[in-house]
């Protein structure tokens, strides 16, 4: 008979003979254990390789501090920093008219200059600290310290200081002068950070601490004499508006009122200091680490996280100039925060006729290391604000020039350590003269062409820091182009074995060609792929390479080592393919096309969920009507297909934050049951051709005897077990040791009881969805109650749909009983070919299975399910058992699309493990995209999430396998009806 459609075979190939040899069973079987095995250690691998690409710490050492050639404006700094204080709460009127910052408005009247000060997500306290004090922005390394600490040591103002006092947050503090031998610090006990409280007594502790400190000088001389010096630094760190806004938000009364607050404590640092000293050569600076949302939270790139008030005065410090046409600059310069330079000032600030300096956070450091006369922190990349210094023009260009060449000194120490590993070096070439142009800039100095000096200073520090950036990502095109060629390796060798090993592909035309040549040729491949991979190590370990280089230069290899001593089977596919007609290469390119529009469409849905909401309204419409065309509408199965993928579609419209609702799970109850009935019905009743593969007529295993009513009955128990549950730990605050016994029991016997049911498909996945139910129950506390009904009525209308595509296959299979002639193919009995068409079913199953992630709210991050959904099991605070009872809630939405997806290539007598490497293969295709979205910068939550997306891609290879052994304790001896008419006609 004419063989079928293609590659992939549309041939149907009945079966495999029965006396096919065992050593090519063994041989395949030893082939996909292989497969399994270097999947896992592939993706493991390669998974580690965005923290050799995207976060590596740009922090170097090994270079000296520039040393200041001016004298300094001041002999002290008084660093006062806001932790969580919004620019427009801090200078805007309260509802009376009134200024909440009086002292402040003052200042910026009077003596001082102002702006706002422009944060780099992730606005949080430890990183926006770091950028003020250190000069740098956050190091993409801390993600391997969980964002807990920076996992580099680095440079900071207080290092270079001759001494430091710090009083303020145990969280802060530590951080700079834990380390630091010449600092003087206190730090609060964490128990003081109670957000039950108006947490402004922080703030008044560390004044108070301070003030202690100057009236113990009086009696202590060697505390005097610290006090006395120069080159001196004061930091206090004041917590109570960030407590207050996670609180009580940012436009509550207590956090305003903490704006008050911190400007009274500057009042009081201000008198105590100028009192104390009576030398007027004190510089202050106040200012905030980063903002607050209306929220109460921070962490993103919104101004209200983003702007926060820097306000400069004493000595060094420029006063306050007018607003004018001549010093308002209208450039295209953005701030690191991407906000415009020269934002208009707000009418309600009543501050737009004076002049408003705004600055990037990082640059507050140069300013307050130039202010007291100190280098600049080796690891800085702030540029000096020279609007707030009050200095003449040699010795501005002169602080400039320190600040140019301490950033220039990490630019050159990055190219000499890059230089220094590297047996072919690709020099910075706009800097390849730098020194040249240093020459030339002393030489404008020398003859005081300032102005000019100035312009090449300018253009010297931006060139630098495009040099910085240019080393830091100096590997980044290597390791992606090697990572993203082994990605595609792999995928063409599972490609390769699914042909060799699932199609109906002509073997013997196979063995004719590689019979003469194949052994001598793939010994020829492995040689030279063996002599490449050596090369390869030997050239990364001269170039002093991290380990992880090897191993994805090696995995790289071994793959399209692989591939190429596959030539013979590769050129016979493409004499296949020219030897087919051309409307088969155009279904062979729309299949492809399709797959991946579905696969990109998967990607987007990670971001928005919403997403899914179309993608099953327009499932829903195209699924009913090509059942409507193919069978009566008056058997119901087409409206019904319709609106089982409408309902679902109503899921991913809800919040992530599932609100509590206990009504909704107990009448999720009743509705499972009601699903079970009508399900057991359609089992047991149902006549007609569409039912027959799925249905229980003609199994004739017995079932165990009341099974089904044992099950509903537990359903219905747990129902009243999530009432009774809920209600008693609202009232007594505790769960009853009774509750907690039967709760348990119920999770327990309710998942055993499905390996008892009968073996048809319909029967046993009805058993499943019934058996899961009461766990999914009593772990549910709103909506994903119901979403568990929902999800299964979808699955029930895919296999609906499979077996009517099924039906009319066979309907049209005069060209499916070809004569078994690849014997190249080994299956069981009960299984075929892959054909083209089968795509379908592994694109449903990665649809169905990613609903599954995100249809009741974001896997990505687990902090998005809510903890209270293990209370009816366990109270007492135990983090391992809550997060197993958690993670398992999770995971019983994955079992049910399993076990269906299991059932339909039962169904279909598809081999599962040829399926299970087109799930892989997809999953790649996604994970190779996830890989070029991972985010070094942005919020801890835009980080977080592109790392967790490409890890949950990355380990589908292991995760979907393990659910696949799983559920095969209940999937593996279902029985179709299809399957066993044909087993017993082969008989």
């Amino acid at each position: 008979m004419r063989g079928g459609d293609g590659i992939l075979g549309n041939r149907e190939v009945e079966r495999r003979n029965v006396f096919v040899s065992t050593t090519r069973r063994k041989w395949l079987k030893r082939r996909e254990i292989w497969l399994v095995v270097l999947g896992v250690i592939l993706h493991a691998v390669y998974m580690m390789s965005i923290f050799d690409i995207y976060f590596k710490t740009p922090i170097v050492h090994g270079m000296d501090p520039v040393a200041p050639r001016f004298s300094a404006p001041a002999k002290r700094l008084v660093l006062l920093v806001a932790d969580g204080l919004r620019a427009d709460k801090f200078f805007e009127p309260d509802s009376e008219g009134h200024y909440r910052a009086p002292f402040l408005r003052t200042i910026i009247k009077g003596q001082g200059r102002w702006g706002v000060s422009h944060a780099r997500p992730p606005t949080e306290s430890r990183p926006g600290h770091v950028a003020i004090i250190a000069g740098f922005y956050e190091d993409p390394s801390a993600v391997t310290k969980g964002w807990k600490a920076n996992p580099v040591e680095f440079d900071s103002v207080f290092n270079r200081s001759r001494h430091t006092f710090a009083f303020g947050s145990p969280d802060i503090i530590p951080i700079f002068c834990g380390a630091v031998p010449h600092s003087t610090w206190n730090a609060y006990p964490h128990e003081f950070e109670d957000f039950a409280t108006d947490a402004s007594f922080l703030d008044e502790w560390s004044f108070d601490q301070f003030q202690s400190l100057l009236n113990r000088s009086s009696e202590d001389s060697k505390l005097e004499k610290l006090l006395l010096q120069d080159n001196l630094v004061v930091f206090l760190h004041l917590l109570g508006c960030d407590s207050n806004g996670h609180a009580h938000r940012p436009y509550s009364s207590i956090y305003l009122n903490n704006v008050k607050v911190v400007d009274s404590i500057a009042e009081r640092v201000y008198h105590l200091i100028e009192d104390y000293y009576k030398d007027n050569s004190t510089a202050y600076i106040f200012t905030a680490d980063h903002g607050m949302s209306d929220k109460g939270s921070h962490g993103d790139g919104h101004p209200s996280n983003t702007d926060t008030p820097l306000v400069a005065w004493g000595a060094g410090i420029k006063y306050p100039k007018p607003m004018s046409s001549t010093n308002h600059s209208h450039c295209s310069f953005r701030f690191v925060d991407e906000h415009m330079h020269d934002t208009p000032t707000p009418t309600e600030w009543g501050l737009h006729g004076i002049e408003r300096v705004d600055v990037n956070q990082a640059d507050i450091a140069p300013l307050m290391s130039t202010l007291i006369g100190l280098p600049c922190p080796v690891n800085s990349v702030g540029s000096l604000p020279l609007d707030y210094i009050n200095m003449i023009e040699v010795e501005e260009v002169h602080a400039v020039l320190a600040n140019t060449e301490q950033v220039l000194n990490q630019f050159l120490r990055k190219s000499y350590i890059k230089q220094s590993n590297s047996l072919y070096f690709k020099p910075f070439k706009p800097l390849a003269n730098c020194s040249s142009i240093l020459d030339q800039i002393e030489h404008l100095i020398s003859f005081r062409d300032y102005e000019a000096a100035m312009k090449l200073l300018e253009n010297l520090r931006s060139l630098a820091l495009q040099g910085l950036h240019y080393f830091q990502t100096y590997d980044w095109l290597m390791l992606m182009t090697v990572i993203t060629l082994g990605y595609i390796g792999w995928m063409i060798y599972l490609v390769l074995h699914i042909l060799q090993s699932y199609t109906s592909l002509p073997g013997n035309m196979l063995r004719k060609e590689q019979a003469v040549h194949q052994r001598n040729y793939t010994r020829k491949v492995y040689l030279f792929g063996c002599m490449l991979m050596g090369l390869l190590s030997v050239l990364l370990f001269l170039e002093h390479s991290p380990p992880l280089y090897h191993a994805y230069a090696t995995m790289t290899v071994f793959l399209w080592t692989q591939i190429v001593s596959e030539y013979w089977l590769i050129k016979a596919l493409w004499k296949h393919l020219h030897g087919r007609k051309f409307n088969y290469i155009v279904k062979l390119l729309v299949t492809t096309a399709v797959s991946v529009v579905i696969l990109e469409f998967l990607v987007n849905s990670f971001t928005d969920r919403k997403l899914y909401t179309w993608c099953f309204l327009t499932i829903g419409v195209a699924a009913s009507l090509y059942l409507y065309n193919s069978i009566p509408w008056r058997s119901g199965i087409p409206i019904f297909v319709c609106i089982a993928f409408w309902f679902l579609s109503v899921f991913t419209l809800m919040p992530a934050e599932i609100p509590d609702n206990n009504q909704l799970v107990i009448v999720s109850g009743a509705m499972i049951i009601l699903i079970g009935i009508v399900a057991r019905w359609l089992n047991l009743h149902a006549e007609g051709k569409y039912w027959l593969s799925i249905s229980n007529h003609e199994v004739k295993k017995p079932e165990f005897p009341m099974l089904f009513q044992l099950q509903a009955l537990l359903v219905g128990l747990s129902s009243v077990m999530v009432s009774l549950s809920t209600s008693h730990r609202t009232q007594k605050q505790e769960l009853l040791a009774l509750h907690q016994l039967i709760n348990w029991s119920i999770a327990g016997f309710s998942m055993v009881l499905p390996l008892f049911s009968a073996n048809g498909l319909l029967s046993r996945l009805t058993s499943i969805f019934l058996g899961f139910a009461p766990t999914f129950l009593l772990l549910s506390i709103g909506y994903e109650a119901v979403f568990y009904g929902a999800l299964a009525l979808v699955l029930m209308a895919w296999i609906i749909f499979e077996n009517t595509v099924l039906y009319f296959s066979k309907v049209k299979k005069s060209s499916a009983s070809t004569n078994n002639e690849n014997d190249s193919v080994i299956f069981k009995l009960d299984e075929r070919c892959l054909q083209l068409s089968d795509v379908r079913i592994p694109l449903i199953f990665m649809i169905l299975f990613n609903v599954a992630f995100f249809g009741t709210g974001n896997f990505a991050s687990i902090a998005s399910f809510e903890i209270s959904s293990v209370y009816r099991f366990i109270t007492v605070f135990s983090p391992f058992l809550m997060a197993a009872l958690l993670i398992f809630k999770l995971f019983i939405p994955f079992m049910l699309v399993i076990c269906s997806f299991s059932a339909i290539t039962k169904l279909h007598r598809l081999p599962r493990l040829g399926c299970y490497f087109l799930v892989i293969i997809f999953s790649d295709v996604m994970t190779i995209h996830f890989f070029f979205l991972v985010r070094n910068t942005g919020s801890w939550m835009e980080i977080g999430n592109s790392i967790s997306h490409f890890g949950i891609m990355s380990a589908q290879v292991v995760f979907v396998l393990l659910l696949f052994a799983l559920t095969n304790i209940y999937t593996k001896d279902i029985q179709c009806n299809s399957a066993l008419a044909t087993s017993h006609k082969a008989m």
